[in-house]
């Protein structure tokens, strides 16, 4: 697997990220043990977890394997901090909780440090700057390397990398964790140039459309599918318009096309937009994460990938595309 530079930062990544949200509930500590191996085998590096998925348990899954599985230096291993789950408040991107909640999770991953920290969602109570400080405290402190952003606007990600480029021992920010795949184009509007611009590198998530670029929704929502399950189901059916079906459908129409899975088009395409570092892929299988690795190998020709740009383009209006100016 090819390797990339993190933004403008001397980190390299591999050019497809492990996730393990469901590291603790959909995949037990045996299959998440095989998944690890399978994507170390095949090149990976990047593994991303947060502390709330599953409620720490992928955290600690991912410490355990990194003590007695796999070398600890065979992994960039990037988690998320910001988000609560109590009634009063889901974001939490106070210097208090951030720090604590960094502690926590070394604390479940068994290590002194992490290679990535982000903030999991913008905090609007927290002023940015106090986000911003414990970011330099963990890096100054050795316990992190890197530090990046997930799920901000343009704006939002703008204004924390500039406070951070403002002065110079400030932790700059490396990357922009955002969803992002041929049905969510949205991120094109601003994120997108923002990063580019700043030097961020884009670690899209959910690069399969949350699974429906697969095509297995085209016929309806399979019974066994996460689609029809409650928890998944209202993540899943915001992609099951006729927007989407004809997306999917170009999809389908390519990897006929060029002999390869529907999942193979869906992610090169992502994974070559500019300024993406590493789309984040998930499985519940090491037998699934493999045909996800699998996939990296194809490369679209320009005709496909032209076509895939016009079904799927984001409507863009005033300001991101601003009318002909008058003489």
């Amino acid at each position: 697997m090819r390797q990339r530079r993190l933004g403008t930062t001397g980190l390299y990544v591999s050019h497809l990220a492990l996730g393990t949200m469901g590291w603790g509930r959909d995949t037990d500590e045996d299959d998440a043990a095989n998944q690890l191996r399978t994507y170390l085998d095949a090149g990976g590096t990047l593994v991303d977890t947060a502390d709330v998925y599953v409620s720490g348990e992928s955290e600690l899954i991912l410490g355990r394997l990194l003590a007695n599985t796999v070398k600890r230096d065979e992994v960039v291993v990037a988690t998320k901090a910001g988000m609560r789950r109590d009634a009063e408040r889901d974001r939490d991107a106070s210097r208090r909780h951030l720090l604590d909640a960094l502690d926590a999770s070394l604390g479940r991953l068994g290590t002194d440090h992490v290679d990535l920290w982000q903030v999991h969602a913008w905090d609007p109570r927290t002023p940015i700057e106090e986000t911003l400080a414990a970011f330099d405290t963990a890096v100054a402190s050795g316990r992190a390397r890197y530090v990046g952003i997930s799920n901000y606007s343009g704006w939002q990600t703008a204004k924390a990398a500039t406070w951070q480029r403002a002065w110079p021992d400030r932790a700059p920010i490396c990357s922009s964790q955002v969803e992002y795949s041929l049905l969510q184009r949205g991120v094109e509007r601003e994120v997108v140039p923002a990063a580019l611009s700043l030097g961020i590198g884009i670690l899209p998530w959910s690069p399969l459309g949350r699974g429906v670029l697969t095509g297995k929704y085209q016929a309806g929502t399979p019974a066994d599918s996460r689609g029809a399950s409650r928890d998944y189901g209202r993540f899943i059916r915001p992609y099951l318009d006729d927007r989407a079906s004809r997306i999917v459908g170009a999809v389908l129409t390519a990897a006929d096309g060029l002999g390869v899975a529907p999942l193979a088009v869906a992610l090169a395409w992502v994974r070559d937009r500019p300024g993406v570092s590493a789309p984040i892929v998930g499985a519940r299988t090491a037998a699934q994460l493999r045909t996800s690795l699998d996939a990296d190998a194809t490369v679209l020709p320009d005709e496909i990938r032209a076509a895939l740009d016009d079904v799927s383009a984001p409507d863009l209006g005033y300001p991101e595309a601003p009318p002909p100016l008058s003489r």
